[in-house]
């Protein structure tokens, strides 16, 4: 099987991935102040989520 190539993708398929990827940092930080103030388990599972996506897009699997 092939491995997994962003730029086979559509133009605009890709144009949204790039803002995703660009996104992703800022809205981590934010989450992880919330998280900080205010632990809720919400708050805690979205966290990891957006911690995994990062990871994901810097580890370029994504």
């Amino acid at each position: 099987m092939a491995r997994y190539y962003r730029y086979k993708l559509p133009p605009w398929c890709r144009y949204w991935l790039i803002v995703l990827e660009k996104a992703t940092l800022p809205i981590m930080i934010f989450q992880l102040i919330r998280t900080l103030f205010f632990p809720t388990t919400m708050d805690v599972f979205l966290l990891g989520l957006f911690v995994g996506v990062f990871v994901a897009f810097y580890l370029e699997w994504i």
